[in-house]
C-alpha cells in the first residue's frame, strides 16, 4: 500500500500544478502610443506552443496601441495547422505587421512570411521550399498537397505576390518558365526574393529593419517567452508528444511489473504531468483534463489492488486516453500516438515477463508455482505403485476399460487401447494415480 501512497501524492502534486497559472509578462504601459514598434522572435520550429506566445504578444501589442509588429524569423518549418492558425492571426492584425527573415523562412515559415505587409530580407537568407512533408519524412499525399498549395498561393495574392511563384514552392509538378522546371521546388535568395517583387527589401541589420518603417530603436519593445511558454513550445511539440505517452505508460507499467521504491512510477506520471501542464500553458488543456487523468491513475491503482475483473482498469485507461485527446490541438494524432505508445509498451513488457519473469505486484496475477512430488506436494489420490508387476483376471470385458480381480480384490482398471474379454489373466504394467494399467499375461486366450 505504500506504493499506491506514492502514486496519489504525485496526484496530488499534479493538481497543485494544474493550479498555477502562467507568468504573465511585464506590460508595456510605457510605450509611446502609435509609435511602438513589437519585435517578437519566431525562431525554430512552428508548432502549437509558438501560436500561443504570438497570439498573447498580439495581443499586448494591440493593447499598447502599438503601430507595427516586427517578426524576426529563422524557422525551418514545422506544422501545417500551426502555419495555417498564425497566417490568419497576421491577417486579422489591425497592426500592420513585417517579417525580418534574419535567416531561414522554409516551408511552414515561407506561408507565414507571405502573409504579412513587408518581407525584409537579410543577405544569406532565405525563403521557399514548403513541400508539406509527414512525420515520417516522406512527401505528403497529393489531396494535402494540393490543399497546402491553395493556402500559399492565396497568402501570396493577399499581398499583391505572384500566388504561381508561392505555389511553385509547394508544388513539383508545376513548371514556371526562366524560374522553375518540373520535379523541383522554388527556394528564393534574398536578392531573387526581391528581384521577382515576392520581398520588399534587403537590410543589413536591425537599425536598417527600423529606418524602413520610419522608427526608432527607442520605440522597440521586445517580446520575450516566459518559462512556461518555452516549456509548452517543448512539450507540444509532434516530435516530444510520442516520446512523453512512451515513458509515461513504460513506467507506470515497470511499476508494476517490478518491485522497487516509486520511482519508475514516479518518472511515468511526471511524463504524463508534463504533457498536460504544457498544454495547460499552451492553452489547449483545462480543469476537466486534470480530472480525467487523476480518475484514471485512480482506477487503474485500484484495479492493482482490489480483484475488479479488469473492469476498474479498462476504465482507467478509458479515461486516461480521454484526457489526452481532450487536453490536445490535434485529437486524432495525440490518440494515434498514445496507441502506438500502448502497443510499444505492451510489447516492451511481454519481452520482459518472456526472459525476466513476472516480479512486484504483477505476480499476483500470474500462477508460477508447479506442483510436483519432488517439491513435497501430495495428492488426496494415493499412487498404486505397490500394484505393479501383479497378475490376476479380468471380471468384466475391458473395452479398454473395465474391472478385474487382482490378487483377490476387484480393481477398476483399463487396458493399452485393446480388446480383452472376460475371465482372462492380465497383468499391471502401470499406474497413474488412480488409474491402474494391465496388459494380457503371455499364453493366454486373449486378444493382444
Amino acid at each position: 500500500m505504500k506504493r499506491a501512497g506514492f502514486f496519489l501524492v504525485w496526484i496530488l502534486c499534479l493538481g497543485w500544478v494544474a493550479g498555477l497559472q502562467p507568468v504573465e509578462p511585464v506590460s508595456a504601459e510605457d510605450a509611446v502610443k502609435g509609435r511602438a514598434v513589437y519585435w517578437v522572435p519566431l525562431e525554430e520550429e512552428v508548432e502549437r506552443g509558438l501560436t500561443q506566445f504570438l497570439k498573447r504578444a498580439f495581443q499586448e501589442a494591440e493593447q499598447a496601441d502599438a503601430g507595427e509588429i516586427v517578426l524576426e524569423m529563422d524557422t525551418l518549418g514545422g506544422e501545417v495547422n500551426a502555419a495555417l492558425e498564425i497566417g490568419k492571426l497576421i491577417r486579422h492584425s489591425s497592426i500592420p505587421v513585417t517579417v525580418y527573415i534574419k535567416g531561414e523562412a522554409i516551408s511552414a515559415g515561407s506561408y507565414i512570411a507571405l502573409n504579412t505587409d513587408h518581407i525584409l530580407m537579410a543577405p544569406g537568407s532565405a525563403m521557399g521550399a514548403a513541400e508539406p512533408r509527414t512525420l515520417g519524412g516522406e512527401k505528403a499525399d497529393p489531396k494535402t498537397v494540393a490543399f497546402w498549395r491553395s493556402n500559399m498561393s492565396a497568402a501570396a495574392e493577399s499581398q499583391n505576390r505572384d500566388p504561381e511563384i508561392a505555389a511553385g514552392m509547394v508544388d513539383r509538378n508545376i513548371e514556371i518558365q526562366g524560374l522553375k522546371k518540373k520535379g523541383e521546388l522554388i527556394s528564393l535568395s534574398a536578392e531573387q526574393a526581391v528581384k521577382l517583387d515576392m520581398a520588399d527589401q534587403i537590410v543589413q541589420n536591425e537599425g536598417e529593419v527600423l529606418r524602413f518603417l520610419k522608427a526608432d530603436s527607442s520605440d522597440v519593445i521586445r517580446a520575450e517567452m516566459t518559462w512556461g511558454e518555452r516549456l509548452a513550445r517543448f512539450i507540444t511539440s509532434p516530435v516530444v508528444i510520442p516520446i512523453l505517452f512512451t515513458i509515461g505508460l513504460a513506467g507506470i507499467a515497470i511499476e508494476v511489473f517490478s518491485p522497487g521504491f516509486g520511482l519508475p512510477g514516479a518518472i511515468g506520471l511526471s511524463a504524463f504531468g508534463l504533457y498536460f501542464f504544457g498544454h495547460y500553458l499552451a492553452g489547449f488543456a483545462g480543469s476537466e483534463t486534470i480530472v480525467l487523468f487523476v480518475a484514471g491513475i485512480l482506477l487503474m491503482i485500484i484495479e492493482i489492488f482490489v480483484p475488479g475483473f479488469g473492469i476498474f482498469g479498462i476504465l482507467g485507461l478509458v479515461a486516461l486516453g480521454a484526457a489526452v485527446v481532450s487536453a490536445a490541438y490535434d485529437k486524432i494524432f495525440s490518440l494515434v500516438s498514445l496507441l502506438i505508445a500502448m502497443v510499444v509498451t505492451g510489447v516492451g513488457a511481454g519481452v520482459a515477463i518472456k526472459y525476466f519473469g513476472a516480479k512486484g505486484i504483477w505476480r499476483r496475477f500470474v500462477l508460477s508455482a508447479a506442483q510436483n512430488n519432488k517439491t513435497g506436494y501430495t495428492s488426496n489420490q494415493q499412487e498404486r505403485y505397490d500394484l505393479i508387476g501383479k497378475q490376476g483376471k479380468t471380471v468384466t470385458p475391458l473395452r479398454p476399460a473395465g474391472t478385474a480381480e487382482i490378487e483377490g480384490v476387484r480393481q477398476d482398471v483399463v487396458s493399452r487401447g485393446e480388446f480383452i474379454p472376460p475371465d482372462t489373466s492380465v497383468e499391471v504394467v502401470d499406474t497413474e494415480g488412480v488409474r491402474v494399467v494391465v496388459r494380457p499375461v503371455a499364453n493366454e486366450g486373449s486378444v493382444q
